[in-house]
């Protein structure tokens, strides 16, 4: 073995399996990244760890790779720099007390110190979004916008009776499950600030983001479930399922 080889242990992350292919952040956007780097630095990759995880959620592949990148007395390689979480907080105690050297694929000649701006910036930018989402809701009550489902359970009692038996059922949990981890990290901070749930189905609804099921598609690309606005109980059942 030279005594210069450069070797890496690599680690990736998705949010949800229903992130896979959202946002350029896939496992496969991911590997293409680690694999240039890699090609372009001819480096020997000593150990892969990847896992499914929210940003938000304590991530024990990211703790594997650590370790067997400071065993290998290796370079722990990651895609992205929000890959190792969303807080300015991990991503510096990752640099300063992992005793690894991080290497991000996309700026992998970024210092520590830019990488730690970096972090700051990002999650400063995410404090601002909340900030003038707040101020936006607030305009929104004053003119006095209307919020709650005009129509109730409804349609989600009629989607379960068509998948009634209890492995679809299992199945729909399971996805509901996936989905509202997926979006945690926009609907925990609001919810950190007290937001109501009112306030909160505003804000997604401002932001794009649909329901589950106005998300599901037929065959042809068309909405599965006209309804994609999020409702004050939609909201309370997505905190219910988060316990936030």
């Amino acid at each position: 073995m030279a005594g210069n080889e450069t070797r890496v242990v690599t680690y990736t992350r998705v949010s949800t399996q229903r992130t896979q292919g959202l946002h350029g952040l896939g496992m496969a956007a991911q590997d293409s990244l680690l694999a240039q780097y890699v090609a372009a630095h001819n480096a020997r990759v000593v150990g892969s760890y990847s896992e499914v995880r929210s940003g938000l959620k304590d991530r024990p592949a990211l703790k594997e790779a650590i370790a067997k990148a400071r065993a290998t007395r290796s370079i722990l390689l990651c895609a992205k720099l929000d890959r190792i979480g969303r807080r300015a907080s991990e991503t510096l105690t990752l640099l300063d007390k992992s005793r690894v050297k991080v290497v991000f694929a996309d700026m992998p000649d970024a210092s520590d110190l830019q990488l730690g701006i970096l972090a700051v910036i990002a999650q400063e930018e995410a404090r601002a979004i909340s900030s003038r989402t707040r101020a936006a809701l607030k305009c929104a009550r004053e003119r006095g916008i209307k919020l709650g489902s005009p129509v109730g359970a409804a349609p989600l009692r009629a989607y379960e009776a068509l998948n009634g038996n209890e492995k679809a059922k299992a199945g729909s949990r399971r996805a509901a499950d996936e989905f509202a981890q997926e979006i945690a990290d926009f609907v925990a901070p609001l919810a950190r600030e007290g937001l109501s749930d009112a306030a909160i189905a505003d804000a997604l609804n401002a932001d794009g983001i649909k329901t589950r099921r106005g998300a599901m598609q037929n065959a042809d690309g068309s909405a599965k479930h006209p309804d994609s606005r999020w409702h004050v109980t939609s909201v309370r059942r997505l905190r219910s399922r988060l316990g936030i």
